[in-house]
């Protein structure tokens, strides 16, 4: 039986990762030992005094480059037959929800963190699994990216959330953005919310929730939409395509 998630990141900039260890669903998570994250250091497996990880680019070019012998000491200082290494880079695949879901299965995550040009081409071909990129922007580190894997993820995790439902409810998980939320109080601002909200006919708040997931990815993510036309029923494609038609 899974008894936790362990997650390593390799940085030069352990300090970043506190607030996520010190506030929030993972916090909570690695109190209860669900969760354990853990930062290497990479100057500390530097053979030098000054504590260089980096050197310039073979063959010119900008930026430096974090040399692959002092990467690969990090990594094995920690690897074990369980460790699953994604290096987090602008180059790399799209993170997605299906990608979360499959990471949260394994025991022991490691997170390659860059800095400056990123990480020597041969250690990455030689230890990582997976090359991720967190969207289409260029950060200055992994670091960031990283949090984002670690939050993204914990939430596929047994335990981890108070209700094991709102993964589920959230956006991507049926292919469709969330829906727009209402609490009380019931007016504000001239603002009422929803009367179908108020109706506790469960089947007509579904089918309304339902419409209102349409329209707003139809609006700010069509391409969702045309990733999952197939499984939309003929109204739903009618609907779609109205509010294309008027947008």
């Amino acid at each position: 039986m899974k008894e936790f998630l362990r997650f390593s990141a390799v940085t030069l900039f352990p300090e970043m990762f506190e607030p996520i260890k010190n506030e929030g669903v993972i916090a909570r998570a690695i109190k209860k030992n669900i969760i354990q994250l853990e930062t290497i250091y990479l100057r500390d497996f530097a053979d030098n005094i000054r504590k260089n990880v980096d050197d310039s680019p073979i063959g010119g070019g900008d930026g430096m480059v974090i040399r692959p012998d002092i990467t690969e000491k990090a990594i094995l200082s920690v690897k074990t037959e369980e460790t699953y290494i994604i290096n987090l880079t602008p180059s790399g695949k799209v993170f997605n929800n299906s990608i979360a879901k499959n990471i949260a299965k394994k025991r022991h995550i490691l997170l390659l963190c860059g800095r400056y040009a990123g990480y020597d081409a041969r250690v990455i071909a030689k230890h990582a699994h997976l090359n991720l990129s967190i969207g289409d922007f260029v950060l200055s580190g992994g670091e960031l990216p990283a949090m984002c894997l670690i939050d993204t993820v914990a939430r596929f995790v047994p335990g981890v959330l108070g209700n094991h439902l709102s993964a589920e409810s959230d956006s991507f998980e049926n292919g469709l953005l969330e829906a727009p939320q209402y609490t009380h109080p019931e007016n504000f601002s001239g603002m009422k919310a929803p009367d179908i909200l108020f109706s506790g006919n469960h089947k007509k708040i579904a089918d309304f929730t339902r419409k209102e997931q349409l329209k707003i990815t139809a609006q700010n993510r069509p391409d969702l939409i045309l990733e999952h036309w197939d499984t939309l029923s003929r109204q739903e494609k009618v609907f779609v395509e109205k509010i294309w038609k008027f947008s």
